[in-house]
């Protein structure tokens, strides 16, 4: 019907009328007349209300289309249960609705109440037909009734007249073949207010808000799934560099008890290890985490937890029940380095009466799996420097007795040598070689005792102010009859007015001494060897460059190795032990500074490094 033939239909209608009214108000009523007019208005009645309804259901389908496209914007649960309810009252024109899901135990929970307004219900205004709620749960089928309090299904329940409840509708939400909830809605003050149509349209929309619904459910569920999943491995992340900060092995074992009680809730935990003794052996406590303290106590715990042996042996974690009526749980894990070996096991004990679950359990396997690697890495350095420090206190025991024996050899031989007379044949000749090798073992000597004293922590230097000129002067002294052996041009740049030096001298001394006779010693004969030295900032810098052999990358990554040496000929033609430049490199170290050195294969190296300059304040 268009709007202008709606019009005209309007305007002749309301003529027809005015004759009816006249001819009523004269008293000349043409009886036929009057009902043939009518059935007129009837027959447009009944159009007009054709039209009306038609329009009102064109405008559901409008809005059941705007909705749908709506539920798909979000994935947020709650967001999405408020766009369903709001939508649910505006299609219906329902007073208050109600969104019901599922709950744990079956039962139906309210997770959104609002009223046409889309204002959120307080809980004191939960107050609805759950009878009719749980029917469609429990069927699954929808419930409309015009007028609850006069319905012979429901006017006898409490709920119903209690609250005066009038027009209800409640319809199931089916996701996956499944009633995950019911959508309800009602009006307490207007009877009839709902329609079979309204129902046809509160059932379509429920199909498609459940399927929203049980989406965000889903995505809520995975997202919770994957965040827990990121704590856990965060977690795991802070506890795998707790237990890498340290190589001490009680620490590694603190940090263990300490997460691992963390999270199974624990009030004590107990780290044992394995020792044989005979033909007896037990799993010995070495460290215990009680009421937060860490503290060492050797127990034999599989005296007190025989339990243990079942977990060593079965290389299995286990979960058992001690004390009277069982008040207190064990977790006891192996600590395993790979899959077959076994060396301990760890327990932590809950006093609450509560027990492990499967999530705890696992999260402990996973530390301890960790820590066993990082608490064998740490016995084993603790007795590797257990070993190296008898090996350097051997070393430097060693190097002192040595040194009476070879003074005595050096003196009897320097003796004969001043006599040369009373010599006969070749005995000269031997008593050189014996003075030559004897000087050679004091200096190796002397630097095993320096390398001791060095990794025992016993070695310390003696500053003082040091003027330059007096070290390089000391050190062309020492180098001087080599150089001219070998026929090498030594050359030294010295900048002019350096200022003194704060450090150890004979330590400076030692130090350029052995790193020019590594220039001329691995510098074929005829070089040139260059000592340069001047001052940068607040250092004084020394440089010692030669035109020798050179190193590659490889050995200057090896080079102060302790008895390291190259193996080419050339450096093994040379003197040497290979523990020279790794006590130089101390020293250097000792004085605040690092060795810098640059080489090229075949065209020969520079080393240098800095010393302090002696502050003259000192001196006022």
């Amino acid at each position: 019907m268009t709007d202008k033939l709606s019009t005209q239909t309007i305007n002749n209608t309301q003529h027809t009328l005015n004759l009816i009214r006249s001819q009523v108000k004269t008293g000349h009523v043409d009886k036929d007349f009057v009902l043939r007019q009518l059935d007129k208005i009837g027959t447009i009645m009944d159009a007009f209300a054709s039209e009306h309804e038609a329009q009102k259901s064109a405008g559901r389908f409008e809005a059941l289309y705007n909705v749908s496209r709506v539920l798909g914007t979000s994935l947020d649960l709650q967001t999405v249960l408020d766009q369903v309810m709001d939508a649910v009252i505006q299609l219906t024109g329902a007073e208050r609705g109600f969104l019901m899901l599922r709950d744990d135990d079956g039962g139906l929970q309210v997770v959104v109440a609002r009223n046409f307004d889309q204002e959120t219900l307080g809980t004191e205004e939960f107050k609805f037909s759950r009878t009719i709620a749980n029917e469609v749960l429990d069927t699954g089928k929808a419930v409309v009734t015009t007028n609850a309090s006069e319905d012979p299904r429901f006017a006898g329940q409490m709920s119903i007249v209690s609250q005066s409840l009038r027009s209800i509708m409640a319809t199931p939400l089916f996701a996956r073949n499944n009633v995950i909830g019911v959508a309800y809605v009602d009006s307490r003050a207007f009877a009839g207010l709902f329609e079979e149509t309204d129902l046809n349209t509160l059932e379509a929309l429920s199909g498609q808000a459940a399927v929203a619904i049980d989406n965000a459910i889903l995505f809520a569920e995975t997202d919770q799934e994957l965040s827990h999943r990121v704590e856990v491995l965060q977690q795991l992340r802070r506890i795998d560099m707790q237990l890498s900060e340290s190589l001490d092995a009680d620490r590694t074992m603190q940090v263990t008890l300490e997460w691992a009680c963390r999270i199974g809730e624990a009030s004590i935990g107990y780290m044992g290890f394995i020792e044989t003794n005979e033909d007896e052996r037990h799993i010995v406590s070495v460290q215990q985490f009680a009421n937060n303290v860490e503290t060492e106590e050797h127990i034999k715990l599989d005296e007190v937890y025989p339990q243990i042996w079942q977990v060593v042996d079965g290389r299995k974690s286990i979960v058992f029940d001690t004390g009277q009526y069982g008040v207190e749980t064990i977790l006891a894990v192996p600590v395993r380095l790979g899959e077959d070996r076994v060396i301990g096991a760890m327990l932590v004990k809950r006093t609450d009466g509560d027990s492990f679950t499967e999530e705890q359990k696992d999260l402990i396997e996973r530390i301890v799996t960790r820590a066993a690697v990082a608490i064998e890495n740490s016995r084993l350095y603790a007795a590797v420097r257990e070993a190296d420090r008898a090996k350097s206190e051997f070393v430097g025991i060693v190097a002192h007795d040595l040194k009476a024996p070879m003074t005595s050899i050096s003196g009897y031989a320097d003796l004969m040598l001043m006599t040369p007379e009373n010599l006969v044949g070749r005995q000269e000749d031997f008593l050189k070689r014996i003075s030559g090798t004897v000087k050679r073992m004091e200096m190796l000597v002397s630097d095993l005792a320096d390398i001791a004293r060095i990794e025992t922590g016993h070695f310390f230097m003696d500053e003082m102010q040091v003027p330059v000129a007096t070290v390089v002067e000391a050190v062309r002294d020492s180098v001087a009859p080599e150089m001219d052996v070998r026929g090498h041009n030594y050359i030294e740049s010295v900048d002019d007015n350096l200022p003194d030096m704060k450090t150890d001298y004979y330590r400076l001394i030692q130090v350029l001494t052995n790193l020019v006779s590594n220039a001329y010693k691995y510098t074929p004969d005829g070089g040139k060897i260059m000592l340069k030295v001047r001052q940068i900032e607040e250092r004084i810098e020394f440089s010692i460059r030669d035109t020798g052999i050179g190193l590659s990358e490889e050995a200057i990554k090896q080079i102060g190795t302790k008895f390291w040496r190259a193996e080419d000929s050339y450096t093994r033609s040379q003197p040497g032990t290979g523990l020279g430049f790794s006590i130089t490199r101390s020293l250097v170290e000792q004085m605040g500074s690092h060795i810098q050195i640059k080489s090229v294969v075949g065209k020969g190296s520079n080393f240098s490094f800095s010393v302090a300059i002696h502050d003259q304040l000192e001196n006022k």
